[in-house]
């Protein structure tokens, strides 16, 4: 009964969502106030009833009702609670199920926390937003049913989850990547009521700037969360492998950074407006593509769901409607967006708008590397393959001048730049960046490679470029303390998020130049030794957990005779899939990690097992966090907590 209630809930949060976007704006159209201000009410209303939906699939999976398709799939009653319940969005109906109960949450905070917009418009916004939940709601609904019996016949037992998916990891980068992707569906919103109504000002800027840096906030953490799981899950001790759907969603990410620049822009100066809304279209655009990807099956990958081609039919036809509808209307009404504001060649809005074309020549690089094997392969043209050297060669070339922009870009001026007034900061930085680059990598490098030089110049450049300006910034007109207490979140938030980056920056250049990888032969009681450490195979035992055997190695690492780690790498047998999976051990450091992998056991009982050194790998992971920290406080900033009730729509769209 229960699969049945779910099912009818779920419908009627489909059929709010279509009132939510037909009645607000036939009130807009028939100026009747009532059906303008219900688009709240519908909003929250939607919400409960979807969110309702999925809290009884998540106890059909908590109690184990195999009676239910996606469950007896997905789930094992050996399992342990907390992977069943993250089995709700381990596969392909869970994930869509929980995509249309976060739009329904971004979009119910889209209605509590616009008190102070104009009604019209934020009746606007939530159509546009309902009119996006309601194509999810009938995919789900028609295609992807999570709710679909499996009787009269039903297994007693389930199949068991992915093993790959049984993992700490995978219960939060789902929920938290997926927050990103249907967070620009906000920004996306505004922009699309803003063209509706054909006004669009700084105030447009400045309320969905919040909304969108929320949305990239998470997107940076799930995408962080992501990279993590695959250097410790898959075995192979690598944290980015330029996989199809890793780029689905990277893509997004990149675009949303634009995004988020160019709205700065946009509010402060009140120019790049068609731009800014072209990327907010283009963010969620991206976010849509990166479903079709993944939900299509036209992917093979870790991480893709689905092999359905009646579901990438559809996905592809609400991609083509809801990016085409957009552009259509970005094409009519994009000639009345004007922007207002001057700036001469040498200045930040320069600088920033150089930023976002690179941003976009990167995106372009990666769309065109993950889509032109699949076209190829679908014009019958035979199997292509564009990998990791291709993109580490592209990224490279572009890293550098978006990097030197970004490290300068802070100390130049808005609308124009004395370039006499900007020698002096410049000579310091060139020169305290090429000191720290040489005294980093003489301490810290075990040889010299002329890689590793650019990567932590450019590094160097960043963190020296955003020391500068914040002493020039602070001591403009204070003490440089007094002066440094009054910035704003806004300001320290572009600190610490251009600090985070050149973090990211210094653990990807030391990991790939200076990291060692050993595949080697062990037996019980042998060594291997590299980079000081010595690798000593003590043992193999027995493993028995909750659903699963299998060994378990034992190592002893010795720095300098010295015992620094005791290390157990498993690998594991599923008892249902029959599945073999390698769980690494990892004794992490600040400017390290050991690694160590079980392979296959060999003929002569030896086994062969993988031993790496990873050279300051975790700054890969703590640059993004300090990024989402950044964006933490733009959102908290004052200024989008003002007081002041607009008194027309064109004040804000």
């Amino acid at each position: 009964m229960l699969p049945e209630i779910g099912q009818v809930v779920l419908a009627i949060a489909c059929m709010f969502s279509l009132l939510q976007v037909v009645y607000p704006l036939y009130g807009i159209y028939a100026h009747q106030q009532s059906a303008i201000e219900s688009a709240k009410i519908l909003t929250v209303l939607q919400f409960v009833f979807v969110a309702l939906s999925f809290i009884i699939l998540a106890y059909l999976f908590l109690v184990n009702d195999f009676t239910v398709a996606y469950i007896a799939t997905n789930s094992n009653s050996a399992m342990p609670w907390y992977y069943r319940l993250s089995a709700v969005w381990g596969a392909h109906e869970g994930s869509l199920l929980l995509w249309v109960l976060l739009l329904s949450m971004w979009s119910m905070a889209v209605a509590l926390m616009s008190k102070r917009l104009p009604v019209e418009s934020v009746a606007r916004v939530l159509a546009v937003l309902g009119l996006l939940s309601l194509g999810f709601y009938l995919f789900v609904l028609l295609t992807s049913n999570p709710f679909d019996r499996t009787l009269p016949y039903f297994p007693v037992d389930g199949r068991d989850l992915n093993p790959l998916l049984q993992d700490i990891g995978l219960i939060f980068h789902p929920p938290m990547l997926y927050m990103g992707y249907v967070g620009f569906s906000v920004a996306f919103a505004f922009a699309i009521a803003a063209l509706m109504e054909g006004r669009l000002d700084s105030a447009w800027a400045k309320w969905s700037r919040p909304w969108t840096i929320a949305a990239w906030t998470f997107l940076t953490l799930g995408i962080a969360l992501g990279s993590w799981w695959a250097y410790y899950e898959l075995g192979w001790g690598g944290w980015w492998f330029w996989d199809p759907v890793e780029n689905a969603s990277f893509m997004p990410w990149l675009a949303g950074t634009a995004l988020i620049h160019s709205l700065a822009v946009s509010e402060k100066r009140g120019v790049f407006k068609s731009w800014t809304v072209l990327l907010a279209i283009s963010a969620f655009s991206l976010s849509l593509l990166g479903t079709f990807l993944v939900r299509s099956g036209v992917l093979v990958s870790v991480h893709a769901f689905a092999s359905d081609p009646t579901r990438g039919l559809f996905i592809l036809t609400y991609l083509i409607l809801v990016i085409g509808g957009s552009l259509l209307l970005y094409a009519v009404q994009a000639s009345k967006v004007k922007s207002r504001g001057r700036y001469s060649i040498i200045s930040r809005e320069t600088m920033l708008l150089s930023n976002n074309i690179l941003l976009i020549a990167a995106l372009i690089v990666v769309l065109l590397g993950t889509l032109l094997p699949l076209v190829h392969k679908e014009m019958g043209l035979g199997s292509i393959s564009i990998g990791e050297p291709f993109f580490n060669r592209i990224f490279t070339v572009l890293i550098v001048p978006f990097a030197l922009f970004l490290g300068v870009g802070s100390l130049v001026r808005w609308q124009r730049q004395n370039l006499t007034d900007l020698f002096k900061p410049m000579v310091i930085l060139l020169v305290v960046s090429t000191l720290l680059t040489l005294v980093f990598l003489g301490t810290l490098a075990s040889h010299f490679t002329w890689l590793a030089v650019l990567g932590i110049f450019l590094a160097m450049w960043i963190l020296t470029g955003t020391c500068v300006e914040i002493y020039l910034r602070s001591t403009h007109r204070f003490s440089l303390w007094t002066g440094m207490r009054k910035l704003g979140n806004s300001h320290w938030a572009m600190t610490l998020g251009h600090a985070g980056f050149a973090i990211m920056l210094i653990g990807i250049t030391m990991t790939q130049n200076f990291s060692i990888e050993r595949d080697v032969k062990l037996s019980v009681g042998e060594s291997v030794r590299f980079e000081h450490y010595d690798f000593h195979f003590d043992a193999v035992n027995d493993l028995q957990g909750k659903n699963y055997g299998g060994i378990v190695g034992k190592f002893t690492v010795k720095y300098d005779q010295k015992t620094v780690a005791v290390m157990e790498p498993e690998k594991r047998i599923y008892n249902v899939q029959r599945t073999a999976m390698t769980e690494a051990a990892i004794d992490s450091g600040f400017t390290r990690d050991l690694y160590i992998a079980m392979g296959e056991v060999l003929p002569d009982g030896a086994w062969s097992v993988r031993v790496y050194y990873k050279s300051f790998i975790r700054w890969i992971w703590f640059g993004p966090m300090m990024m989402a920290l950044a964006g933490v406080l733009v959102i908290f900033d004052r200024r989008y907590r003002v007081k002041k009730v607009p008194e027309s729509a064109a004040e804000v769209i």
